[in-house]
């Protein structure tokens, strides 16, 4: 064991979505330890200035699209080298009752949240095969994938989707010296929880996460460093909970009035109405 083994020096990564949110954490914390960051994402303004702050590479990228994600792919592979790390945050979400869900929506939360997954492993780990290097695929779930997500039922199918796809891909590479994870957030301080928050969620929060917080995109970046350094280097097929308890907790929160913990919010505990922050 070495304190070397945290550093990604002369590593190559990409972040997909990495314009803002935790995508731009975890460009980042990347860039932080030394990996050389291609930050992949859909907004021009935003890739640009992701790139810019990291010292690496912006490109805009649709990578719902697979032609945009090869001609990403070369120009990465031209500009910083072979590819060892892929981080999968891109998504999106909005809300649409079961019964109200029409087939393009149900169609557009799948292309942005798993058909981008597997064209981008896909297309990466073929890179990683061909360079005989191995490296970590870092998939961004969450915890929408584990449990009941009234409203968002289609985004909540395809983040589940996220974690079986994580699960089949790393014994898929594991030869190939591949490993496969997964990331699952909760409630994270993003400029995108900002804008839909309502007022006083911050103290919701509170009560809802047994840490007694929102995440900080910090803290996803730290979990995504380990799964693509030598630190975790037998671990694979691994959905990691980056929330502050809350999937341990299964629906218990904290008591409003003091007393520990109650299953489910008593009346005024005031669960935040807010969009699923994975």
């Amino acid at each position: 064991m070495d304190p070397s083994y945290a550093l990604l020096t002369g590593r190559v990564a990409v972040v997909t979505g990495g314009g803002a949110g935790i995508g731009r954490g975890i460009g980042r914390g990347l860039a932080a330890f030394g990996a050389s960051v291609a930050v992949w994402e859909r907004n021009p303004e935003t890739a640009e200035s992701a790139g810019a702050e990291i010292g690496g590479l912006g490109l805009t990228v649709d990578v719902r699209e697979p032609d945009q994600v090869d001609a990403a792919l070369a120009r990465t592979l031209d500009e910083l080298g072979p590819v060892g790390i892929l981080v999968n945050n891109a998504g999106g979400v909005f809300h649409s009752d079961l019964l109200d869900t029409s087939e393009n929506g149900w169609d557009a939360l799948y292309r942005a949240n798993l058909r981008s997954v597997l064209l981008c492993t896909q297309r990466v780990a073929r890179s990683m095969v061909e360079h005989g290097d191995g490296g970590s695929i870092i998939n961004i779930t969450s915890i929408e994938g584990v449990r009941a997500a009234p409203g968002y039922a289609a985004y909540a199918a395809a983040k589940a989707g996220v974690i079986s796809l994580t699960q089949t891909a790393a014994l898929e590479l594991a030869l190939h010296g591949i490993r496969v994870n997964a990331l699952a957030p909760d409630i994270t301080w993003t400029e995108g929880m900002v804008s839909v928050a309502p007022v006083g969620a911050e103290a919701q929060f509170g009560r809802i996460v047994p840490m007694g917080r929102a995440g900080h995109v910090d803290e996803m970046a730290g979990a995504a460093v380990f799964l693509a350094g030598r630190m975790s280097s037998y671990v694979t097929g691994q959905t990691i909970h980056v929330d502050g308890g809350t999937e341990a907790a299964g629906g218990w929160y904290h008591d409003p009035g003091g007393s520990g913990y109650v299953l489910g919010p008593r009346a005024g505990a005031g669960a935040a109405d807010v969009t699923p922050a994975g």
